[in-house]
Parts: C-alpha cells; sequence; structure tokens
C-alpha cells in the first residue's frame, strides 16, 4: 500500500516513520510512504501556502493551489482516497482502518493554521478524518 503525506513539516515524520512497526514495515517493502511538502508546489519567491479567508474572518486557511498541485504531482493508484485530517471529521475507528486496507493508494492532507480553503474540501479531498473526539 503506498501512503502520501501531505505536510509542512516532513522532517516531522521521518524519525517516527523509522521506528517501531511501521519502521518494520517499510523495511520490508510491505507500504510505502512518500513525503510531499505543499510550499514545494508554490509559485512565489517566498513559499507562501496560507492566506486570508476569501470574504473575510479570523485566522489563515491554507491556500488550495499547493494542495491541488502537489495532489496532482502524485501517481494514482486503482483505489485511492484522499483524506483531509481534521477535527470535523469522521472519527477515526477499527472499521475505518479496515476498509483503508483494501485500498491501494491513501494521500493524508495534514492541515495547518485556521484549516483549509473550502475548494480543497469540495473538489479534492473524498473524505474528512478525524483522529479522536
Amino acid at each position: 500500500m503506498r501512503f502520501d503525506l501531505l505536510t509542512l513539516f516532513p522532517d516531522f515524520f521521518t524519525s517516527p516513520l523509522q521506528s517501531g512497526l511501521i519502521g518494520k514495515a517499510l523495511a520490508k517493502a510491505i507500504a510505502h510512504v512518500h513525503l510531499t511538502n505543499p510550499r514545494d508546489f508554490t509559485t512565489d519567491k517566498h513559499h507562501r501556502v496560507d492566506d486570508e479567508p476569501y470574504g473575510g474572518g479570523v485566522g489563515m486557511l491554507m491556500k488550495p493551489e499547493p494542495l491541488f498541485a502537489a495532489v496532482e504531482s502524485l501517481p494514482v493508484l486503482a483505489r485511492r482516497e484522499i483524506i483531509l485530517m481534521t477535527p470535523q471529521g469522521q472519527t477515526m475507528n477499527q472499521s475505518l482502518f479496515q476498509e483503508f486496507t483494501t485500498y491501494d493508494q491513501l494521500v493524508l492532507i495534514c492541515g495547518h493554521y485556521e484549516g483549509v480553503d473550502e475548494r480543497v474540501r469540495q473538489y479534492l479531498v473524498t473524505r474528512e478524518i478525524s483522529l479522536g473526539d
């Protein structure tokens, strides 16, 4: 199974991915994890991935363009789910883990700031998941 993690902090995942059961699964090529930084898909010199909400509001959101470009750069496997990690999503449980074992590829978008632009939810994400209540 292929896991694609879209994160602004790929170095954060380096150590955990080399340890424990996950490290063993990766070493045996049972699973493959690829880290992608949306900043690599920006077009401005400062590599900005955040912007104010359209129409105003509090906080900053992740811009849609770098996220769309990052996902479009990934290979598309036969059975794929694009998941936004968010507190508003469906709570992760054992039955979801079981369902995900049937997929070839899981693309996990790790949000930051106040969240992501609504267009990401509408046109890119196939499911929203929360790790807890």
